[in-house]
């Protein structure tokens, strides 16, 4: 783990590539695993003020899941996530006319109907945030279903740092990622990737 500012960082961000491949995954982390993405206390609020403007990108089935479940659910363990349908797909995911998984409260982004441009644990996969009282963490979520992610980074040679570059700016700043990439690009002249 390597420490910037106060939040350590993986070195597999800095080491392992990656580049979502839609064409090939069709947005599959939208719709595999047991919950929905998680979501930030500060994102609940958010999603209450702006659902009027996201709901129309949503499906029928999605509506009525989310009138049940409601907006979020607050999970056993305290922390919240965004409602499943039947335990698959996210209630805020829909399939585009090409059958890949994409995002409604993205599109309203995109559409410019809100300013929030999708939960934050979304924007920064396949980093995952560990937070407690003492530490806050970044680590890589390896995933089965991120495979032709992993080989279209390769063939790039763009680590998962950068991939997420957006992501990370808009989390914790230009200044912090500045300094992660002076970090990385450090580290990697010591510990260079050895050739695939």
């Amino acid at each position: 783990m390597l420490q910037i500012g106060e939040i350590l960082v993986s070195d597999t961000l800095l080491r392992e590539a990656f580049v979502c491949n839609l064409e090939k995954c069709k947005g599959a982390c939208c719709e595999e695993g047991d919950l929905g993405a998680p979501l930030l206390e500060e994102e609940l609020k958010i999603l209450e003020e702006n659902f009027a403007s996201i709901a129309p990108f949503l499906t029928s089935e999605a509506l009525e899941s989310i009138a049940k479940q409601g907006l979020y659910i607050k999970e056993p363990n305290g922390e919240y996530s965004t409602p499943t349908l039947g335990g698959k797909a996210c209630v805020y995911a829909f399939k585009s006319e090409d059958q890949v998984w994409q995002c409604g409260i993205e599109k309203a982004y995109k559409e410019q109907k809100i300013n929030f441009q999708k939960p934050i644990s979304c924007h920064l996969y396949p980093a995952r945030v560990l937070k407690n009282k003492h530490i806050e963490a970044l680590n890589y979520h390896q995933w089965h279903i991120c495979s032709p992610a992993c080989e279209l980074g390769k063939a790039l040679k763009i680590p998962i740092y950068q991939f997420i570059a957006p992501a990370l700016i808009r989390q914790y700043g230009q200044e912090w990622y500045n300094e992660l990439s002076r970090v990385a690009e450090a580290y990697l002249e010591q510990y260079p990737i050895p050739p695939q």
